[in-house]
């Protein structure tokens, strides 16, 4: 920091930031953490497989067992399907498919021209509301916001003059601490609602919720959670940045000057074929025979083909404009400089697939071992035993969320774990499912950003070592653990006054059980 009588005070919040980031940044690399972590579950594994834990196991309605990972069989069985794992992991594919698109837009410069354009037509205070907006209307297409919303909340910040960290931060604040945030209904809802139910029917087999049973409060989450991304990015996190110079190579960064005439014409040629693009896109959907509907007829429901095919639409929607766009510039003269563009991509990729290999085996020994189970149930069983009242327990509900996604990142797993204890307790309580819902949604989001057990941190870590090649798993946790509490807070607070004023939480839904 720079001396002098300038120089401004230090406040505690500020030094707790920097021993944050000063700490994580001396941990391992995050692929010898990953393995350090292996090794912890291979040993808490053997050490815990000889106890009685006196749960029954959800899935099956037998006695939860912790599998030892050290066992001969174990070790056998992960060896036999460690190409498996690594292969099947689901993060890779996303991010490898959707980046060979977006890397050959990137190359011939259709996203540089494209961001230039926009930043020429918005005011510079209305970018980080605006990023952290796009970011929670990404949830609508799964897991594209972090392989397109966060690297261009960099490029962005960068291009308007601002720290490309902190845009990198915006936007992953929005994608995933506001990840039950929505203007627009995602497959996350009915994926949520369905457990819900079964939960509750535990107890009330009649019981039947609506799949928007919380779109009204995740609709108006999200301008919250905008207001909240908006004041913190530009008030606490870029102001800390300021004596952080960006520190890559001057020809990798966004150019920052006019587009000229050439530019210009190629923009709008480039548009008007991604234009095209979803013109198709929407006429061969329109139709109720469509074969991009699922078994139920809609577009949008879980295993739908539309839904399953975002990644390769976002892999299509970026490599035609970005070949048109090059035709037209002179950039791509030949077939060449389109798989160029590809292997730049996939170049920068190296060091995320390496941190994935060894993450990918974590999460695998992890799963087998039923440690997460066991860490879910005992914590539900705690928060039944406390006793505490209605309003205490949805906090309750809210703090224990949290906490276990910093362990157990899917919220559709943890949920299925968690919902056929904690919604028929609650029911019992006189609290309705659809409240449960509502404040488990809140706690397993707001925690997403600070855990690099998230698969898809690292590739913020990349993303950010794109600017500032030193940044670690402490930079980018000392950047969002302001989004993390302040989410936390102002988010519980507003489910309990949305709930003490008696708004609805979505469609057909209830705050007491049994409802009205």
């Amino acid at each position: 920091m720079a001396t002098g009588e300038s120089a401004a005070p230090v406040t505690l919040a500020q030094r707790a930031l920097a021993t944050v980031e000063r700490v994580g940044n001396r941990l391992p690399d995050p692929a010898l953490l990953f393995v350090g972590l292996l090794v912890a579950v291979w040993l808490l594994s053997w050490l815990l497989s000889y106890g009685d834990w006196g749960v029954i196991d959800p899935r099956n309605g037998e006695p939860l067992v912790i599998i030892n990972q050290l066992s001969g069989t174990a070790l056998v069985q992960f060896t036999s399907d460690m190409v498996g794992t690594f292969a099947h992991f689901h993060p890779i594919g996303v991010v490898l498919v959707a980046m060979l698109g977006i890397g050959v837009a990137e190359h011939t410069g259709f996203i540089n021209a494209a961001l230039r354009a926009m930043l020429a037509a918005t005011a510079r205070w209305l970018l980080t509301p605006l990023l952290v907006a796009v970011g929670i209307a990404s949830h609508a297409a799964a897991d594209a916001g972090y392989v397109l919303v966060i690297p261009l909340g960099g490029i962005m910040f960068y291009a308007a003059g601002r720290h490309p960290l902190a845009g990198i931060a915006a936007a992953f604040a929005g994608v995933s601490g506001g990840f039950s945030a929505g203007f627009i209904p995602s497959a996350i809802d009915p994926m949520l609602q369905g457990i819900t139910q079964s939960g509750a029917q535990v107890i009330d087999p009649g019981v039947s919720l609506n799949p928007l049973n919380n779109f009204y409060f995740t609709a108006s989450s999200a301008v919250l959670i905008i207001l909240a991304g908006w004041f913190i990015t530009d008030r606490i996190v870029e102001p800390r940045l300021a004596g952080e110079p960006v520190d890559s190579d001057a020809e990798d960064l966004p150019q920052l000057h006019d587009l000229d005439p050439g530019e210009r014409r190629g923009l709008r040629i480039a548009l008007g074929a991604m234009l095209a693009t979803a013109l198709l896109l929407a006429i061969s959907a329109w139709p109720e025979s469509s074969a991009w509907r699922g078994a139920g007829g809609s577009l949008t429901e879980r295993g739908a083909p539309l839904m399953a095919s975002i990644v390769p639409l976002i892999f299509i929607f970026f490599l035609v404009p970005g070949v048109v766009y090059g035709v037209c510039t002179g950039s791509v003269r030949s077939s060449k400089d389109v798989i160029t563009g590809m292997s730049k991509s996939m170049e920068t990729m190296a060091y995320y697939l390496v941190i994935m290999f060894f993450i990918a085996q974590f999460i695998y020994a992890f799963t087998q071992s039923n440690l997460g189970i066991l860490l879910a149930l005992k914590g539900a069983a705690m928060l039944q035993a406390a006793g505490l009242p209605s309003a205490m327990t949805v906090i309750g509900i809210i703090l224990l969320t949290g906490l276990l996604n910093l362990f157990v990142g899917s919220a559709s797993a943890k949920w299925a774990l968690l919902a056929p204890i904690l919604v028929p307790m609650l029911m019992q309580l006189g609290i309705s499912p659809d409240l449960t819902q509502a404040a488990y949604r809140v706690g397993d989001s707001t925690t997403n950003i600070i855990t690099p057990l998230m698969p898809y941190f690292p590739l913020v870590v990349v993303y950010c070592q794109r600017y500032l090649k030193n940044t670690g798993i402490g930079t980018v946790t000392a950047l969002m653990l302001p989004y993390a509490l302040t989410f936390l807070l102002l988010w519980t607070i507003y489910l309990l006054l949305y709930w003490s004023l008696g708004i609805p939480l979505g469609l057909q839904a209830s705050y007491a059980y049994p409802g009205p």
